[in-house]
């Protein structure tokens, strides 16, 4: 089968793009970026060229259209943001794709939906509130809260504010009078990074991982995996009462009360610790495709390590700015010493794939000359896949025409 992924500049398009080559599929992508990290390894057959997503969904979908038809392609892959123009256009799509239907997809997209959609299905996350003018910003208490975009990505929206001043401050900076914000209040604990797969409401796979250590954009440079009490619960309620299909991911802080959910992503991320731990999301979601009913996989292992040296040598760079500390933080992450000690490289791993040191390589070359350079690295990746306020409201245009 020749699988097309949506984008190739992201983590997980990186991290889908080797499963599907694993599993012997042919694999492509699209990107608006010549670098783009899905470039580096030997799973890739090519690479094509399309229109920034962000701004003009349309434009990319157009081209993307075209690409698939000549490449006779069999499915379109959604591996960032571009599931939303794919579920609200599915009908007329000329090859086949995994997206959950409009309806599901538009209560979970952007950062309010997604919240009145918890409170409706009855699940945890802080407290939240809409802030639409500055009068609401009086109810948005106990202080710390984060002050959020309805639509963002990549914690590119989010601001925290400690006080009543800093609060007037980040809601102007975010926007406060041209559109609505969300200030939630903070919970206290670890983050864990959910992933599950459904077919049309049904529970197919699931995995949690806890965030050992944070990388760059506060991205997970380690991970561990790891069981939440009534995780399944939560997922099967979501899925059901969504009807969903295909991937589905969400943030979570374990608080001493249980979890609590800050964020929902409708499609599948970073999924390279589950597979780590015997769970086959990526596997999942081409038998969603594909077959008729997608077979149940049993939860994974417990306490298994992956990391992405690349986020952690930029996550250094940003953090600490020290040169030392990156190469120190590159040897570890490179020796397998210290803190990722038993741990497994998910994102670029070399046995077998030499091209994968390629981007690792340059970033610690160019972060040990210049630490800042860790901006042209992460900034870059994700302004290619990134949607905007203004191409969602696009789609939900013309979804509705």
């Amino acid at each position: 089968m020749r699988v097309l992924l949506s984008e190739g500049s992201g983590l997980t398009s990186r991290q889908t793009a080797r499963r599907v080559g694993e599993l012997g599929h042919e694999v492509e992508v699209l990107s608006s970026s010549k670098l783009c990290l899905s470039r580096f390894t030997r799973h890739v057959q090519a690479v094509h060229a399309v229109p920034n997503f962000g701004a003009e969904p349309f434009r990319w979908l157009d081209v993307a259209m075209e690409i698939a038809r000549a490449r006779r392609v069999d499915l379109l892959f959604p591996t960032q943001e571009q599931v939303t123009v794919l579920s609200a256009q599915e009908k007329r799509l000329t090859v086949p794709t995994i997206a959950p239907p409009f309806s599901a997809l538009r209560r979970v997209q952007d950062k309010i939906s997604s919240s009145r959609t918890l409170a409706e299905i009855s699940l945890p996350q802080p407290q939240t509130f809409e802030i639409g003018s500055a009068d609401d910003l009086e109810r948005a208490r106990p202080f710390p809260v984060f002050v959020k975009r309805a639509i963002s990505t990549a914690s590119s929206g989010v601001r925290r504010a400690d006080t009543p001043r800093e609060l007037v401050v980040v809601a102007n900076e975010l926007g406060l009078g041209s559109e609505r914000l969300v200030a939630q209040a903070q919970a206290a604990g670890p983050l864990a990074m959910v992933q599950a797969v459904a077919d049309r409401g049904r529970l197919i796979a699931y995995h949690a991982n806890l965030r050992v250590r944070e990388g760059v954009g506060g991205g997970a440079a380690i991970k561990k995996s790891i069981a939440i009490s009534g995780l399944a619960e939560i997922l099967d309620r979501m899925a059901s009462a969504l009807e969903w299909r295909g991937g589905l991911s969400m943030d979570v802080i374990l608080t001493d009360s249980g979890p609590m959910i800050i964020d929902i992503n409708p499609r599948l991320v970073e999924p390279a610790n589950a597979l780590l731990s015997g769970v086959d999301l990526v596997g999942a979601m081409l038998d969603v495709a594909v077959s008729g009913k997608a077979q149940v996989q049993p939860p994974g292992r417990l306490g298994v390590l992956s990391h992405q040296t690349l986020l952690s040598i930029l996550g250094v760079a940003q953090q600490t700015g020290s040169r030392r500390d990156i190469l120190r933080e590159a040897r570890d992450a490179f020796f397998l010493r210290g803190a990722y000690f038993g741990s497994h490289e998910e994102l670029t791993p070399i046995a077998g794939d030499p091209m994968a040191a390629v981007p690792v390589l340059a970033a610690l070359a160019a972060t040990t000359v210049n630490p800042s350079l860790w901006r042209k690295f992460h900034g870059g990746a994700v302004e290619n896949y990134a949607l905007t306020r203004e191409g969602w409201e696009e789609i939900i245009r013309r979804a509705a025409s």
